[in-house]
């Protein structure tokens, strides 16, 4: 194999698409020996795996945006996991194409015509500008995710050529566009963090429903020379809301570390309370009122102390 082709599977991922290689000066009749001889193995029509089968993710996105033609991009879902601002990447590859075209097998695809502003490449895989990303986003996900991805485009200092506001006055049509507008003007007034987990993305919504006041996400305390990070802080009331998962908090040291930090907490004035997802999705009234309560009487506590 010719070391033009090893250095273009290389800059894409170990994919190559059969165009690619006519461009090279490869026949038909070579590309079709390669074949034979298991230099090169199939993935979709045209588009193959160059020595082995061993794809990464990222190779599988590459091939799902190879195969879509000239103009294709990765986006949706697809998109905000290869920026690294929302999800996992599982699953079919979401990929836009300036020609309407059918999904296939592992490949959803959209139509839209793309502006190069909301066009770039990210490790070597052309891909929506992250503002297009969480645009489509939250038109296929919702206001959760949409708040999730922007959150921690922020935190990274993701910026494209284009904001979104840009973007929602471009497309004040799109299906995504009044959600993203929601999760805009509700960032600004609010306290700001990272979103780190699905039970912090529900955990905001449920707030909201019940008109509670947004905590801090993920918040540094420093208690006694130990630094801890918290899930949700409250500051002014000084309480702390810890969003019980089972991954992070299910093993027995898990456990006794989050009693010892709870204890730490509670010796410098903080209250802790623990939340699961169960508690947000099954009792959601009783837990919105336990939450209102601790909020006025650790306020009023503190500011009681203050004057004392």
């Amino acid at each position: 194999m010719g070391p033009a082709v090893a250095d273009l599977a290389r800059r894409q991922h170990g994919v190559v698409a059969t165009r690619q290689l006519l461009a090279l000066g490869l026949t038909k009749d070579s590309i079709a020996g390669w074949k034979v001889r298991g230099a090169l193995h199939p993935l979709y029509r045209g588009v193959y795996a160059v020595g082995h089968t061993a794809i990464t993710r990222q190779g599988w996105w590459m091939a799902a945006v190879l195969v879509s033609g000239d103009g294709a991009v990765l986006s949706h879902r697809s998109a905000a996991a290869l920026w690294g601002i929302w999800g996992s990447g599982t699953g079919e590859a979401h990929v836009t194409t300036p020609r309407k075209s059918r999904s296939q097998r592992s490949i959803r695809r959209h139509f839209s015509v793309l502006a190069g502003d909301e066009r770039e490449v990210v490790d070597g895989i052309p891909v929506t500008s992250a503002a297009r990303a969480v645009l489509d986003l939250a038109a296929e996900k919702g206001a959760a995710a949409a708040e999730a991805a922007l959150r921690e485009a922020e935190y990274r200092g993701i910026y494209g050529r284009i904001s979104l506001p840009a973007l929602l006055a471009r497309y004040p049509r799109h299906r995504g566009a009044a959600i993203v507008e929601v999760c805009l003007k509700r960032l600004e007034d609010d306290p700001g963090g990272r979103l780190r987990s699905t039970l912090e993305e529900l955990f905001l919504p449920f707030l909201d429903a019940h008109r509670l006041p947004r905590p801090r996400l993920n918040a540094w305390l420093t208690v006694g020379g130990h630094h801890y990070q918290v899930d949700c802080l409250w500051s002014e009331a000084m309480l702390v809301a810890e969003l019980d998962g089972f991954r992070s908090h299910g093993t027995k040291r898990a456990f006794r570390e989050d009693r010892k930090r709870d204890r730490r907490l509670g010796a410098a004035g903080y209250h802790v309370v623990r939340i699961t997802e169960g508690q947000i999705r099954d009792e959601p009234s009783d837990l919105a009122a336990d939450l209102r309560t601790a909020l006025l009487t650790t306020v009023r506590d503190n500011v009681r102390a203050r004057w004392q």
